[in-house]
């Protein structure tokens, strides 16, 4: 794309302003005696000048600096301890404040302008689409019959710890809307008993297997129904994966828009399959834990992910149109900002692409204090906040609640703008099923997120003494669902690199392998091993550890790797280690084994001379990463390199030198959260088989016995690239570790060449592409055709009209009388309620609406229905491929097909090559079976920033090429 474009669309210079159009609550609400300041001015007015530096409470009054100074011009021969201690103290500090970035404002004194985004309002309704009409119009009669307080309770969260699940709304008693139960996360019931911790989604990613995806999230539904929980916080599809590095890549499918957008949309089809809503996240641009929400990094902004029109379109957006397009009820905004704007205040985000181009109907939730306004976001699109705290963890404080309820009193949020958030969360509840009291009992959920006892309160988050109840009921909701996460597991299973070793037998070697392999080692060293074999166990990765749950939230790495941390981890019921399943299986009247389960070169006391007799050493290493609440060693949430952890590179090598003395056949285990560098041993003579297993979750050990032992072909496939340098993944590819101003600055200049596209254009040779994975077996392509279904358009058919009508209701502004906190309820401390106690000097005023609010936008010819406008959706070409095993054993093959545009437009830049197709099949040997792939409008089409729709190439030939990885593609054709 040319540079100049960046103008159009999200960049829009125009609209820079020191007051943005998406900030919403605009410094004028603080003058306003209707509204309470702390509450709904924008938390992006509160620059560093209105806040106290985090130093400014070491100040010294005058008593503590004659302390200072005496104890600075003690003699040296006094060696006085005070100024020992307080020089010791200054140093610390010193070091503290400038690793969170205090000292950056010294650099940048002057913030760059909130909000670049343009702004799209007002906020679209819901109930467009035929798909959701008849939930809709069950909303619409519950919802006309809410009183004003029923409205926000809906809407806003209880606030933190103040139910037993991780976010719960209030119900709408009167009306029969219960209390909706949300619980975390991508790959299981976070801190919830008796459950499946399944493998993560990097790992389903790596499975390149749709009924997979899809049975992994009905699996993880059902167990969430049956602990009553009403709407699951995942799948993942944000970060992508721009940063090899990034903490919490591995909640997500893959470093490509394409098999984000398919895993995702299948999972959100599995888990909704179960009357479960599930919630696509994170929205948007959220590609690094550094700085990502105000002062967890010392910084009092979130860093800003900037990123022009067609990058955000075609890469990081992509994967939530899928979602929007499979029903996905409930959409989460990010923490971080988005080109100056909070991503869930950013009216252009919400309103303009989420609702409007994706028609979007379910509804917007905060991520947990994402939120920074109140009638701002309102206004930009958001429909629910989460936790229901505002700008502070757990302190009751909401900026929405009460503060809602005086909002709509006053006039400063419209009362259409509420209805359509609760019509919303209503008609999803509908949608879902969810009033069906069968499925869906009206009680709380079986478990407690807080505590592990039978008893305890239902609101420990107050401090407002309570009666204590069972809130644990350890229900078991596991049923067989461990086959699902050992499947999972297995297919997620790579293996890279394989010189004639693999699969082994539980015996070790057949006979017949065994002579002839001692034969060679004695004729190259003198020396015959005798009578079992015999086969080492390296590395702590192999073993238990501490057990898998020894942290908090996953928080560390020890023991064998089954899941990052963080919200996405979950209580493991339990762990299968690799050293635990090839114990079991190994033949021990054939085998000796002998195990080293820990990182050290020495591999323990007098462990030489066993190494030295070793025919096969199985080696484990791993790499760890999390959220950026958590810290482990030197990993803050990112990692702060690609290199195997716990020294793991180093015992590798110690391993493959002195194994059976550099004779032994060596075979390296990967469990890691995203790509490592492997420069430092994959080229050793004698490591003669690599697995990259991901994050395999509970099953893991007997997940890598079936490929180890051929039990099962591997079949997987990198969702990711892994090269040889971090540098090879450019500029765009590293963390920001160290803040550029105060808001730090993030700039996506790479546009959409990340991963293997970044490597593709600088023609960099990776060590394994995107999409890559050996197999036991050998597969061959043949016979592609490439079938037309339309001819070629720039852009797709007009806009439809709507299928239905949003519901519409009274526009009255309710009586005050709705919103007075009723004295029959027993107030809890710190609980969010929608009540005020007073509503006096409640007034209808003029309000100074965000700039643009008066302008009505334009529709999207990209929209019109759910996921877009439907000829986005509609099969333009049909490819066919014969997929034949000519190997000697049963196998999956997994046939990729990547698109190349024409080049007849020589002022738009496209990728070398973009993934648009994948299957799995499994094929006996000699089988053959043809796969077909079907390219809708949206898989040929690129972002037109200029007429702000998609648009497909007309000119010159599209061509289609299928093979097994991004850079193995054997065959193509043209359309």
């Amino acid at each position: 794309m040319a540079r100049d474009e960046s103008a159009q669309g999200l960049l829009k210079e125009s609209t820079r302003r020191s007051l943005s159009s998406d900030r919403g609550d605009n410094a004028a609400f603080d003058s306003d005696s209707d509204l309470d300041a702390t509450d709904y001015i924008d938390h992006e007015a509160a620059r560093p000048t209105t806040r106290r530096s985090p130093t400014a409470s070491f100040e010294p009054n005058t008593q503590r600096k004659k302390r200072w100074c005496s104890c600075l011009f003690t003699t040296l021969g006094r060696r006085s301890k005070c100024c020992i201690g307080v020089l010791a103290a200054i140093g610390i500090l010193w070091v503290l404040l400038a690793a969170t970035g205090v000292f950056v404002y010294k650099k940048a004194q002057e913030e760059p302008p909130y909000g670049q985004s343009p702004p799209w309002y007002p906020s679209p309704k819901g109930g467009i689409a035929a798909s959701w009409a008849d939930s809709y119009a069950k909303a619409s009669k519950m919802v006309s019959k809410m009183t004003l307080a029923e409205k926000v309770n809906v809407t806003t969260g209880t606030g933190w710890q103040m139910g037993l699940a991780v976010g719960t709304n209030a119900p709408a008693v009167y009306v029969g809307f219960p209390q909706l139960q949300l619980q975390d996360g991508p790959l299981g019931i976070r801190f919830a008993d008796n459950i499946t911790a399944f493998p993560a989604g990097i790992t389903v990613g790596a499975t390149w297997n749709r009924q997979l995806m899809y049975a992994r999230g009905r699996a993880h539904a059902i167990e969430a129904r049956q602990k009553g929980v009403n709407v699951l916080l995942g799948p993942c599809v944000g970060p992508l994966g721009r940063m090899p590095a990034g903490g919490r890549n591995w909640e997500g499918f893959g470093a490509d828009p394409y098999l984000q957008g398919i895993a995702g949309a299948a999972t959100v089809r599995g888990i909704q399959s179960e009357g479960v809503m599930a919630t696509i996240k994170h929205f948007v641009a959220n590609e690094q834990e550094h700085f990502r929400q105000p002062w967890e990094w010392g910084l009092p902004h979130a860093i800003s992910s900037n990123i022009d029109d067609r990058t955000l379109h075609e890469l990081y957006a992509w994967p939530f149109g899928d979602a929007v397009k499979a029903g996905v009820a409930s959409v989460m905004c990010s923490y971080n900002q988005v080109n100056n704007s909070y991503a869930c205040g950013n009216s252009k985000l919400l309103n303009g692409i989420l609702k409007d181009e994706l028609g979007f109907q379910g509804f917007v939730m905060s991520d947990w204090l994402a939120q920074h306004s109140g009638v701002g976001t309102a206004l930009a699109g958001l429909d629910m906040t989460m936790p229901g705290d505002g700008l502070g963890w757990a302190d009751g404080k909401s900026l929405w609640g009460p503060e809602l309820s005086r909002a709509v009193l006053n006039g400063s949020v419209p009362l259409e703008r509420l209805n359509d958030m609760v019509t919303r969360i209503v008609a999803a509840w509908y949608q879902l099923g969810q009033d069906d009291e069968k499925k869906f009992p009206r009680k709380r959920p079986n478990f407690s997120s807080w505590t592990e006892e039978e008893k305890g309160v239902l609101a420990p988050g107050s401090p407002t003494e309570q009666e204590e109840v069972v809130v644990n009921e350890f229900v078991n909701v596991q049923a067989n669902h461990s086959v699902i996460a050992r499947e999972v597991a297995v297919e997620g299973t790579v293996l890279l690199k394989n010189e004639n070793l693999l699969p082994i037998s539980r015996q070790g070697l057949s006979d017949e392998r065994l002579r002839t392999r001692r034969d060679v080692v004695e004729r190259a060293t003198g020396k015959r091993s005798e009578g079992k074999f015999k086969i080492g166990i390296f590395g702590e990765d192999a073993g238990p550890g501490n057990g898998p749950n020894a942290c908090k939230d996953r928080g560390c790495n020890q023991g064998t790797l089954g899941s990052g941390w963080g919200s996405g981890a979950v209580e493991f019921p339990y762990l299968v280690s690799p050293v635990e399943a090839l114990r079991k299986q190994f033949d021990k009247s054939k085998v000796e084994l002998s195990e080293f389960l820990d990182n050290k070169p020495s591999f323990g006391k007098d462990g030489s001379s066993v190494v030295d007799e070793l025919e096969l050493c199985i080696v484990f290493a791993n790499a760890d990463a999390g959220e950026g609440f958590a810290k482990w060693a030197d990993v803050s949430g990112d990692r702060p390199d690609l290199r195997l952890q716990n020294n793991g590179d180093d015992l590798i090598v110690k391993v493959a030198s002195s194994c059976g003395g550099g004779t032994g056949d060596v075979i390296v285990v990967v469990h890691a959260v995203g790509p490592v560098l492997m420069e430092d041993w994959i080229d050793t003579p004698n490591i003669k088989a690599v697995l990259f297993a991901n994050l395999p979750g509970q099953e893991s050990g007997n997940a890598l016995a079936e490929i180890l032992f051929g039990d099962t072909n591997p079949s997987g496939h990198l969702p990711f690239t892994i090269g040889r340098t971090l540098e090879d993944y450019g500029a765009g590819g590293k963390v920001l570790y160290l803040p550029n101003g105060v808001v730090p600055q993030q700039d996506f200049k790479e546009g959409l060449y990340i991963d293997y596209r970044h490597f593709d254009k600088y023609n960099i040779e990776p060590r394994f592409e995107f999409g890559f994975g050996l197999s036991y077996t050998t597969f061959k392509f043949d016979n592609l055709v490439v079938i037309p279904q339309r001819r070629k358009t720039k852009f797709p058919l007009r806009r439809p009209t709507p299928a239905a009508e949003p519901p519409s209701y009274s526009t009255d502004i309710p009586s005050k009388a709705e919103a007075v906190f009723p004295p029959e309820i027993r107030k809890l401390e710190k609980y969010v309620y929608p009540y005020l106690d007073n509503t006096d000097g409640i007034e209808v005023g003029q309000y100074p609406y965000p700039d643009g609010y008066d302008q009505q936008q334009p529709l999207s010819e990209a929209g019109g229905d759910e996921g877009g406008n439907p000829d986005l959706w509609a099969n333009y070409v049909v490819v066919n491929v014969d997929v034949i095993n000519d190997g000697p054993v049963a196998g999956a093959a997994v046939p990729q097909l990547y698109l190349q545009y024409p080049e007849a437009d020589s002022e738009l830049d496209f990728p070398v090559r973009v993934l648009r197709g994948f299957d799995k099949v499994y094929l006996k040997p000699g089988e053959k079976k043809t796969v077909k792939f079907n390219l809708t409008r949206r898989d040929l089409s690129y972002w037109d920033v200029v007429a702000q729709n998609w648009a497909m190439v007309t000119e010159g030939p599209y061509k289609f090429s299928v093979g097994l990885s991004s850079r193995d593609l054997s065959i193509s054709g043209t359309w």
